[in-house]
């Protein structure tokens, strides 16, 4: 006499499609996480170059921390008290905030490793250490828009100083008249160039490009300065003998306006603040929409994006904004005030 038990869970079986066989095999074992000074390596070439150049020294200190423990074994408090220590030994610059900044990027470094980690299957979502981590409070940022004096003062010791004024001096007002970011104007390539329309192509965060509109006199500097770079595909901004400058150009600018400037040096004035300069004057002078454009910041996400898509400025509002700004017209802008479109679609009257 058959088992009435025994049928259905037969019946189950098959339905479900496992054999008996499949019982009496063991259980596939979990993946076995790998090492820091395993996985840390992989993880460099597999992230993007914005993230490799923020997160690498702080991944190369857990490498070199846990080099020998598996990605599974550090605790949450282990993790908290390693960003701890990285806050306490920061290199303490001029513009230094008590290792804010370089307990943030660990933190950002940790969450970006174990989130790939998660996604290969070592580390399940219950298990993450890094899971509930502090994000250290950033502070309000003490940049500000710059004086009209002030930046005549920067330009002055610009201009006058130095072994290359032709070239600070350059570098001074593509950043007032475009807002760009460091990274951008040392992108730039003489093929980025659009002398007709008097625009420039610059590369920014996150990998966004934009054609900016900049003055006439800006772009025959521009051009001007293309004769040290003979390629089109090579990096705009060099040196007199030709070799491309770097970030260290830029320090050396700043050291050298800050000797003679002391409030520069006192305030720790950098290029940056130049963006804020522009923006700020870009938005008090036409309008938000304008700056974000100016900006070229991302799309934003959540409850505000919606309405942001129908108010984006136009290249043409962008261009308006560099002619008035630098005093000088602008292929793009317009020459004369146009009647709104709503207001002759409701007024045929008018034109």
């Amino acid at each position: 006499m058959s088992n009435p038990d025994f049928e259905v869970a037969r019946l189950l079986l098959e339905r479900l499609g496992i054999r008996p066989d499949d019982l009496l095999e063991s259980p596939t074992r979990p993946t076995r996480a790998p090492t820091f000074a395993e996985y840390i390596p992989r993880l460099i070439e597999a992230v993007p170059p914005g993230a490799r150049k923020v997160y690498l020294p702080y991944w190369r200190r857990l490498e070199a921390y846990w080099p020998d423990r598996t990605l599974d074994e550090p605790t949450a408090l282990e993790l908290q008290q390693l960003i701890e220590v990285t806050r306490r030994n920061a290199v303490v610059r001029r513009n230094s905030r008590g290792g804010r900044s370089a307990s943030e990027h660990m933190v950002s470094a940790i969450r970006c490793l174990y989130r790939y980690a998660k996604r290969d299957g070592y580390i399940s979502a219950a298990d993450n250490p890094s899971a509930d981590m502090d994000m250290p409070t950033r502070l309000p940022s003490t940049r500000r828009a710059l004086g009209n004096r002030q930046l005549a003062e920067i330009n002055h010791i610009a201009s006058t100083t130095g072994n290359d004024t032709s070239l600070d001096t350059l570098i001074l007002r593509i950043h007032l008249e475009t807002a760009c970011r460091t990274g951008s104007a040392l992108r730039l390539r003489g093929e980025d160039l659009d002398p007709e329309q008097c625009l420039i192509r610059l590369f920014g965060k996150g990998g966004t490009v934009h054609w900016q509109p900049i003055s006439p006199t800006l772009m025959t500097s521009m051009l001007e300065h293309q004769e040290r770079s003979p390629d089109p595909a090579q990096q705009l901004l060099r040196y007199r003998h030709g070799r491309p400058i770097t970030r260290r150009r830029y320090d050396h600018l700043w050291n050298r306006i800050g000797r003679h400037l002391p409030w520069v040096a006192t305030q720790q004035i950098t290029t940056h603040w130049l963006r804020h300069t522009t923006l700020t004057w870009v938005e008090r002078n036409f309008s938000y929409a304008t700056a974000r454009a100016f900006a070229a910041h991302a799309e934003p996400s959540g409850q505000d994006s919606t309405t942001l898509t129908y108010v984006r400025a136009s290249i043409e509002e962008v261009a308006a904004a560099v002619a008035a700004l630098t005093s000088e017209p602008h292929p793009l802008a317009p020459t004369h005030e146009k009647t709104s479109d709503v207001e002759v679609a409701t007024h045929p009257g008018r034109s």
